[in-house]
């Protein structure tokens, strides 16, 4: 891969419009609300074709026009994939629906869909000269910054809350990071990051409070529709927290409609929540534009107890916009769903992975998606990160073995 024509044009605050410029380092608009990245699509659709791209081998470099690194020397890989879509077939059969499929994220470098957004951030940070980072995290995000900050040379810090798996605490510090366990939830961490910046000079990489790693996670949607021959799903379940995922994704649809590269449709966008962190679904209901602060956050999956998102606004845009809804299951739905995928078509989902699978089945039940509509879930890590059940069945080999038990 060599340097590639970037057509970032400017940033654009994503609340009031105002034009920042690219290529200096920011943060947060004036207004506090995030930046987006905006291109020349008109100059980026005649320097690319779809045929120029499918003969790449690159992970989700391979859309690098729709990205906004300008030089390959600041490109920070890991070994990025195409990850699979992989159709639940037994599921699918059981529930009488059409088409389950599920992108699992869980193949890319550090085991999460969090590689994406880091991946471009870090990438950007180190075109931009920064040589500190610092971010909150449930565990995953962390351990992506981690990895993807030491491979460039830059200092890493991480706050995670006290509860966050072992497992993730560990592979942030041994990826290079310096870990620290805060008595609170995410948005504590947050704030202490926050805080620090001006005593100490690291540069917040939390979520959407820079334009970077919703460009990364933009790339869900430009590699799930070449999956699809340039279509869409009809639907699209995803583990909604932060939310960059969701956005970038929608993000990624208006851009390719924008150069004619989409198909007839742009998918419905569905924002799954646990109903014991559930902002972004009380906001939809309630039919404002702002999620508050949801005290006494507290679900299974962990990767989506976000009690306050600085970009809900632009997930509810995004699921509105695209005719979706906004969804929470309970923890117990979220665990049956872990454990029928697993046995009934071999997939290992992590929790957030999981409460997409019961958000599907819930919206079947209650009619908010039709069996004969194709749906698109995301696996956002893989289940091997956390804990799994104990099996205590077991054989003595020096007694008589009675088969007829199997």
């Amino acid at each position: 891969m060599t340097d590639a024509p970037t057509f970032v044009t400017h940033l654009e605050c994503s609340m009031t419009g105002k034009i920042y410029p690219a290529d200096t380092v920011q943060g947060l608009s004036e207004a506090g609300r995030p930046l987006l990245v905006r291109y020349d699509l008109e100059a980026l659709a005649k320097s690319v074709t779809k045929e120029d791209i499918a003969k790449r081998t690159e992970g989700f470099y391979r859309y690098r026009e729709f990205l906004p690194v300008r030089r390959d020397e600041n490109v920070v890989r890991l070994g990025e994939v195409v990850t699979p879509m992989i159709p639940l077939a037994h599921t699918a059969k059981r529930l009488n629906a059409k088409s389950i499929i599920v992108k699992d994220e869980g193949r890319l470098p550090t085991g999460s869909f969090k590689a994406r957004g880091l991946a471009l951030a870090v990438s950007m940070a180190k075109e931009l000269g920064l040589t500190h980072l610092a971010m909150p995290t449930n565990g995953n995000a962390g351990a992506a910054m981690a990895a993807y900050a030491t491979q460039a040379g830059i200092r890493s810090t991480v706050f995670c809350p006290a509860d966050t798996p072992e497992v993730n605490v560990s592979e942030i510090e041994l990826q290079g990071a310096t870990v620290y366990r805060v008595n609170g939830l995410i948005n504590d961490c947050g704030k202490i990051v926050g805080e620090g910046k001006g005593p100490v000079g690291w540069f917040d990489l939390s979520t959407l409070k820079e334009p970077y790693r919703i460009e990364g996670k933009k790339t869900m949607g430009l590699e799930l529709a070449e999956q699809m021959g340039w279509q869409a799903p009809d639907v699209i379940f995803y583990p909604t927290g932060g939310g960059t995922g969701l956005i970038g994704m929608w993000k990624a649809f208006q851009e390719l409609e924008a150069i004619g590269w989409l198909g007839q449709k742009k998918p419905r966008m569905v924002a799954v929540q646990a109903t014991g962190c559930a902002p972004i679904v009380k906001a939809y209901n309630d039919g404002v534009e702002h999620a508050p602060l949801w005290e006494n956050a507290h679900t299974y999956a962990a990767g989506i107890r976000v009690p306050i998102a600085v970009g809900d606004f632009l997930i509810l845009r995004a699921v509105r916009e695209s005719g979706g809804f906004a969804i929470a299951v309970e923890d117990k739905a979220i665990t049956e769903a872990l454990d029928e995928v697993g046995k009934q078509d071999g997939l290992l989902l992590c929790p957030e992975g999981a409460a997409t699978m019961a958000a599907y089945k819930q919206a079947l039940a209650s009619g908010l998606v039709d069996r004969d509509e194709s749906a698109l879930l995301f696996n956002c890590a893989t289940g091997l990160k956390y804990p799994l059940p104990k099996i205590d069945r077991a054989l003595d080999r020096h007694q008589p073995i009675d088969y007829t038990q199997f």
